[in-house]
């Protein structure tokens, strides 16, 4: 295996970058300790808040850690995609008693404010998501001593990741929650993503990269399959969000086992871009008319969710989940990396060959 992953872990499970409150360092650090990798999310924060949050984890571990980034968005939503958009849901504005989000609040996440940041204080492990950054920023990051990953939902997306000098990739399965990590947000494909274990074989193939594989993965013999099909490590979302340390929302937590709540769907509702969520009301009465404007939408309906959170009303959050949430199991971070390993371990045992020398 690739000493570009092996030696941030002892075990080859990693905690995803969940942005919005979930990844909080106390979760980072507890899988850290663990012998995972945790990650912080430092999408929708400023870089203050984010530098403040790795200064935070740094005085909870030693251990190694990532911080993921998200991509700046290119400008080609429509405007008048937008403001129909907000006309529909404007009755969720009265309902909830709140205005509407500014959809014009920013596109690119003050994203070359946090890479000055990680550049000036360098962490372990920077990951991007929603695109692929220039060649010239991964090659200072690796002179600052940081490894690189890129997520990517392709064979050709991984092959730009390579080209551009990443040292690994996080291949993302269309099972996974929250947004898919398309560097081209093409309406046209919604729906069309690739399977986590079909996605790893043909990345692996293709591509001379070490892969961490995302999206739906709950149990350790999940972790061994995505292994025995090419990936060096697993990485782990709604899994971990039901963790006493996560920063999740409790009615988020809660609706992950909850029989109300029976399946996800992939959704432009709540940020107009595809992410997969628990099925709420919210996403079945505004999904189908949601436009193909990230990161508008999500301004435009961020103060509707916080105003549903506050009423304590799931039907108006965006309640992301992989499509393994009926397996979350409400363990603390170190012990659901326990746990984890030790299922691999089994798993790992029972793949082995008959006969095979232990």
């Amino acid at each position: 295996m690739s000493t570009a992953l092996t030696d941030l872990f002892l075990h080859p499970i990693v905690q995803a970058p969940m942005a919005g409150g979930a990844s909080r360092p106390e979760l980072a650090a507890a899988v850290s300790e663990a012998g995972g990798l945790g990650f912080l999310a430092a999408g929708y924060k400023t870089a203050d808040g984010m530098y403040q949050e790795i200064s935070r984890l740094r005085t909870l571990t030693a251990r190694p850690f990532g911080v993921n980034l998200f991509m700046p968005q290119p400008g080609h939503a429509d405007p008048a995609a937008v403001e129909v958009y907000r006309n529909q849901i404007a009755g969720e504005s009265a309902f909830y008693e709140t205005a509407l989000g500014d959809p014009d609040s920013g596109r690119d996440d003050g994203y070359d404010a946090k890479l000055a940041v990680l550049l000036d204080e360098p962490v372990p492990v920077v990951s991007f998501t929603f695109g692929c950054p220039s060649a010239e920023t991964l090659a200072a990051l690796a002179a600052a001593g940081t490894r690189t990953l890129v997520t990517v939902t392709s064979v050709e997306e991984a092959q730009a990741a390579r080209r551009a000098g990443a040292d690994a990739l996080c291949a993302q399965g269309v099972e996974a929650g929250g947004h898919q990590g398309t560097h081209r947000d093409d309406p046209e494909n919604d729906g069309a993503g690739t399977g986590l274990l079909t996605l790893v074989s043909l990345i692996a193939e293709a591509v001379p990269l070490p892969i961490i594989a995302a999206g739906g993965l709950m149990r350790g013999g999940q972790i061994a399959a995505v292994l025995a099909a090419g990936a060096q490590a697993a990485q782990l979302g709604t899994a971990f969000l039901v963790c006493p340390e996560s920063g999740a929302n409790p009615l988020h937590k809660r609706a992950m086992t909850d029989p109300l709540f029976t399946r996800t769907e992939l959704t432009r509702a709540f940020s107009g871009r595809p992410a997969r969520g628990l099925v709420n009301r919210f996403m079945c009465e505004h999904g189908p008319y949601a436009p193909a404007a990230y990161p508008e939408v999500h301004h435009l309906t961020s103060t509707l969710r916080k105003a549903a959170a506050a009423a304590g009303d799931p039907q108006g959050m965006a309640l992301w989940a992989g499509q393994g949430h009926r397996l979350a199991r409400e363990l603390p971070a170190a012990q659901l990396v326990d746990v984890l390993a030790g299922e691999l371990r089994e798993a790992a045992g029972t793949l082995a060959p008959q006969g095979a020398a232990s």
